[in-house]
């Protein structure tokens, strides 16, 4: 699946375009960054409703390249501004979190969990 495509699938809003082409195989979810940092593997999407720059400083940590920001929360200027600096491509979504992580499932995109 490609960025672009998550875009179509959530009906998303493009707030900081990187490279809407770029290939992605799994997300996760979650508003809770400690868990990112310590249970995440090989993620490229990452959905939450944390709006902070904790939030762009782990997706560059785990090299993912798309933050998709759920529920329709306003997102602060300042982390779209630290994403750009990262070229970490930047959406926003109606949707809430269980909805939006079902969409992309339902769609192809898995978590990376060797569990089926």
């Amino acid at each position: 699946m490609k960025v672009r495509d998550i875009i179509d699938i959530l009906k998303c809003e493009v707030l900081n375009e990187g490279s809407l082409d770029e290939e992605v195989k799994t997300a996760c979810g979650s508003d809770m960054m400690s868990d990112v940092l310590a249970f995440v593997k090989d993620q490229s999407v990452l959905l939450t409703g944390l709006m902070n720059p904790q939030v762009v400083r782990t997706a560059e940590m785990m090299d993912m390249h798309c933050i998709v920001f759920v529920r329709g929360k306003e997102v602060n200027p300042g982390v779209v501004d630290l994403a750009k600096q990262k070229d970490i491509t930047v959406l926003a979504t109606p949707y809430r979190m269980f909805t939006a992580c079902g969409l992309l499932f339902s769609n192809g995109l898995r978590g990376g969990c060797d569990i089926q």
